[in-house]
């Protein structure tokens, strides 16, 4: 019990978890080539000996003992914003184990509906934070015909079901989509994709069980393959993780691991409490990615000798506009916090799913403005083994001169930058990311409808037009 070390980690994935990769069966991930980089990626969230960032990772639990951060649940705004300082500095891994926030923000009102589910929430909570494991958020469901609902389906296990019930547990089967570095975690915690109704009860479930339980199966898919070259891929040679299409072949659960079991009233509240932390990490990463996007555009311009061209500088702006907004909307959320009956305290709900919209709905339109700036460099720039050939080195190193002090090595890092994030592996996956993580434009619009206070603005519509509600 207690923190683990890097070391540590690595060895807690040797527990007999069956994953596929590229058409193989691979039984021990933390030899094989193609996960190298994702371990690396979630094993540094184990140093908590980390100079800069060591500290930010732990805390100290109510009980006095040593934990991640992660686990921490903010009761006061100052925590809150501990949590958010962590999320810039924590791997996709670490921050999908945020889904215990999720949890403990629904065990008030699920011990309403059955106190010994709320109890299980603790417990899971508690053994995940005191043994430093990973979580991973299982909630998409394959969905087969989207004009059905889930038992209309003409396969019943195209929505995650319980098929049995028994005196010590169920019995559940179906598969769960796009889940970010499932086999790389320790636990699967599975939701309810949405709400369900009566004649839904076998598919309002929720649970927790190891990665390692018999019948379940990861097969995995990466936007990066399994070794890249670090200067023309600054990006995806160290961030990359894999996504699970996580199969439950009548996977066992013990009842003291259910969290939900055919409490229907209760499936949209697990599912929208998952939506809210989910959309926090993209606001976090939407601040990050945009200030990011603005030095790359600066600097390019300055290194095309153009930082004073009017068109370069309308590009420019529109990409701090965006950045502010994200930046602004991320504080507000979090100096406007709510706050559950238990005292746990969350990021405004409605300002969340706002900027999840904006981030949403114009970052493809803020990526054009970079690719506008940057010219074609950006895909035809050649690859560092042709700049360090003596041959054809030199004339990269000639025609790549651009003003003084724009090196043209510098130049090739900035546009692989640009290329890798906006234009290529890691790229495509964030065009696809920025929308669809956290639920599609809909789900954003959906919440805004529900916590947006409309009876105050239709008083003062009233009000200023003269006319009596």
């Amino acid at each position: 019990m207690g923190l683990k070390t890097a070391a540590q980690y690595v060895e807690s994935l040797r527990d007999g978890r069956v994953t596929y990769w590229d058409g193989e069966r691979i039984d021990d991930i933390t030899s094989h080539p193609r996960f190298r980089v994702p371990i690396e990626v979630a094993s540094r969230d184990y140093d908590y000996g980390d100079r800069e960032h060591g500290e930010l990772r732990a805390y100290t639990t109510e009980e006095g003992g040593r934990a991640h951060r992660i686990f921490e649940v903010p009761r006061e705004e100052a925590q809150l914003a501990k949590r958010v300082e962590l999320m810039h500095h924590t791997s996709i891994v670490g921050l999908v184990s945020g889904v215990y926030m999720a949890l403990m923000s629904v065990k008030d009102a699920v011990a309403k509906v059955n106190p010994q589910y709320a109890a299980n929430i603790e417990a899971m909570y508690r053994h995940a934070r005191d043994n430093d494991l990973r979580a991973a958020e299982v909630i998409t469901d394959a969905k087969g015909d989207r004009k059905r609902k889930a038992h209309e389906q003409d396969d019943p296990d195209l929505y995650l079901r319980i098929v049995e019930r028994r005196n010590d547990g169920i019995v559940v089967r179906g598969a769960k989509l796009h889940i970010t570095g499932a086999s790389l975690c320790h636990e699967l915690v599975v939701m309810p994709t949405k709400g369900m109704r009566q004649d839904e009860t076998d598919y309002a479930v929720s649970f927790s069980i190891p990665v390692s339980t018999p019948g379940v199966k990861i097969i995995n898919r990466s936007f990066a393959p399994a070794e890249l070259n670090a200067f023309d891929y600054p990006a995806s040679a160290h961030h990359s993780i894999p996504e699970g299409f996580v199969v439950f072949d009548d996977v066992f659960v013990p009842w003291e691991r259910v969290f939900l079991a055919g409490e229907v009233q209760l499936a949209s509240l697990f599912a929208q409490s998952l939506g809210l932390w989910e959309r926090t990490g993209g606001v976090v990463d939407a601040a990050r990615l945009s200030q990011l996007y603005v030095g790359l555009a600066q600097l390019v311009l300055e290194h095309q000798g153009k930082e004073r061209d009017p068109v370069g500088q309308n590009a420019v702006s529109e990409l701090i506009n965006f950045a502010e907004m994200m930046r602004m909307s991320l504080d507000y959320a979090c100096r406007h916090y709510e706050r559950t009956p238990s005292g746990m305290i969350h990021p405004n709900t409605l300002a969340i799913n706002v900027a999840k919209f904006h981030w949403a709905s114009n970052y493809h339109a803020m990526v054009r403005h970079l690719h506008d700036v940057s010219g074609g460099l950006v895909i035809t720039v050649p690859l560092e083994a042709d700049l360090r050939n003596e041959e054809s080195g030199k004339y990269l190193r000639k025609y790549l001169k651009s003003v003084p002090g724009a090196e043209p090595e510098t130049r090739m890092r900035v546009y692989n930058l640009i290329r890798d994030l906006t234009a290529d592996a890691y790229g495509g996956w964030q065009f696809v990311v920025a929308l669809q993580a956290g639920g599609g434009l809909n789900a954003q619009r959906i919440m805004m409808h529900r916590t947006y206070p409309m009876a105050d603005a239709k008083a003062k519509a009233l009000a200023a037009a003269g006319a009596k509600g």
